[in-house]
C-alpha cells in the first residue's frame, strides 16, 4: 500500500525538527514522490550525508511502503 504525502511529511518532520517539506507526486500514483527538504541542520552535511538524514528520518519504510522517493535537501536562504 502506498504511503500517504502527510505520512512522509511527518516523519521527516519528526526526525529533523524544524525542517520544512514538501512533496510533489511524480506519477499521480501516490507511490513515487519528490520531496523538497530544507533543514539548518543541513548546514554542515554534504549531499550524501543530507540523504542519509531523510532517509534515518523515514527508518524502515524507505524501500518498503515508501519505493521511490527523489530527494532535493538545502538549507533555508
Amino acid at each position: 500500500m502506498p504511503m500517504a504525502a502527510e505520512d512522509i511529511v511527518s516523519l521527516i518532520k519528526q526526525g529533523l525538527p524544524g525542517a520544512e517539506v514538501e512533496m510533489t507526486d511524480l506519477a499521480g500514483d501516490n507511490d513515487h514522490w519528490a520531496a523538497k527538504v530544507i533543514w539548518e541542520g543541513f548546514a554542515e552535511l554534504n549531499r550524501v550525508a543530507r540523504t542519509r538524514a531523510v532517509y534515518e528520518a523515514l527508518g524502515d519504510r524507505m524501500g518498503g511502503e515508501l519505493h521511490a522517493l527523489q530527494l532535493t535537501c538545502s538549507v533555508p536562504e
